[in-house]
C-alpha cells in the first residue's frame, strides 16, 4: 500500500535531497534525532504520557477496556453457562460463540460500507465547507453503543428464566454487534486525530484493554455465583451504559479539546 506516514514520507525526501546536492547534513523537520535505546524508551513512555495528559485517549481507553473486560469475561463463561444451565455437551457448548461472530460480522459489513461515506457527507456539509473532522468516526460508535448493554441485560435474564437457549444466543448478537462498531469508532478517530502519534494513542488504549480483558473475567464465576445470572450481567450492564454518553461528548466537545492541547507528546 501507498506510504502515508508523515515522518517516513520526509525522511525519504530528506535522504533524496542529501543524495541530490551531496550535504549530508539535511534532517528532516520531523526526525526525533532520537538513537538506539533512547528511540526504543521514547515509543514505550509517549503511550502512557498519552494515556495521562489527553482526555480522549484516557476515556475512550476506559470504555473500550471496559468492553473488552465484558467480552472476554463472557467468552470464559458461556462454557461453563450452557453447559450447566442448558446441558449442552462439551463438544456442542463451543457453537455457542456463533451468535457473537455473527454480530460481529454485522457490523463489520456495516462499518465497512458506511463509515467513510458518513465521513464522506459530514465533511461536505459541514459550517465550514471540506473541513475533515476526527469527531466525525465517531457518529457509527453513537449508533452502536447501546447495543452492548441491551445485549448484556437480554442475554443474563433470558439465562436467568431458563428460556430456550437460542434467545441468551441472540442477545449475544447485539453484544456483538455494539462491540465491533465502538472497537472501530474509537481506532479511526485516534487515527485521525492524532496522525502523527496514531500508533502510540492505540497503543495506549491497548494497555487499558489488556488489562482489562486479562484482570475482569477472573472474578465471571464468582460473580454469577454472588449475583445470578441476572444481576451478573446487569452490573456489566449498567457500567458500560453509563460509558454510553462518552461518544457523544467527544462528538460535541472533541474537537475544542484538540485545539486547546498545548502540550507535545
Amino acid at each position: 500500500m501507498r506510504e502515508s506516514y508523515a515522518p517516513v514520507i520526509l525522511e525519504r525526501k530528506t535522504k533524496h535531497l542529501r543524495k541530490q546536492t551531496g550535504n549530508p547534513h539535511l534532517r528532516s523537520k520531523l526526525d526525533p534525532d532520537l538513537k538506539g535505546a533512547a528511540y526504543f524508551i521514547e515509543a514505550i513512555i509517549r503511550p502512557l504520557r498519552m494515556l495521562v495528559l489527553s482526555p480522549a485517549v484516557l476515556c475512550l481507553s476506559i470504555y473500550i477496556g471496559l468492553c473488552f473486560g465484558c467480552l472476554y469475561l463472557m467468552f470464559t463463561t458461556f462454557s461453563y453457562v450452557f453447559t450447566e444451565v442448558y446441558h449442552f455437551s462439551i463438544g456442542t457448548d463451543g457453537l455457542t460463540f456463533l451468535g457473537m461472530g455473527t454480530g460481529s460480522l454485522i457490523a463489520l459489513i456495516l462499518v465497512g460500507a458506511f463509515s467513510d461515506r458518513i465521513l464522506r457527507y459530514k465533511t461536505l456539509h459541514s459550517p465550514t465547507p471540506n473541513e475533515l473532522k476526527p469527531e466525525y468516526r465517531l457518529l457509527p460508535m453513537l449508533f452502536g453503543a447501546p447495543f452492548i448493554p441491551i445485549g448484556l441485560f437480554w442475554y443474563g435474564w433470558s439465562v436467568q428464566a431458563h428460556t430456550h437457549w437460542i434467545v441468551p444466543i441472540l442477545g449475544t448478537v447485539w453484544i456483538g454487534f455494539g462491540f465491533l462498531i465502538i472497537t472501530f469508532a474509537v481506532q479511526m478517530y485516534l487515527v485521525d486525530a492524532f496522525t502523527r502519534y496514531a500508533a502510540s494513542a492505540l497503543a495506549a488504549t491497548t494497555i487499558l484493554r489488556s488489562l482489562m480483558g486479562a484482570l475482569l473475567p477472573l472474578a465471571g464465576r464468582q460473580m454469577y455465583v454472588k449475583l445470578g445470572y441476572g444481576w451478573g450481567n446487569s452490573l456489566l450492564a449498567f457500567l458500560t451504559a453509563a460509558m454510553v454518553p462518552i461518544p457523544w461528548l467527544f462528538y460535541r466537545y472533541g474537537e475544542r479539546l484538540r485545539k486547546k492541547r498545548t502540550f507535545e507528546f
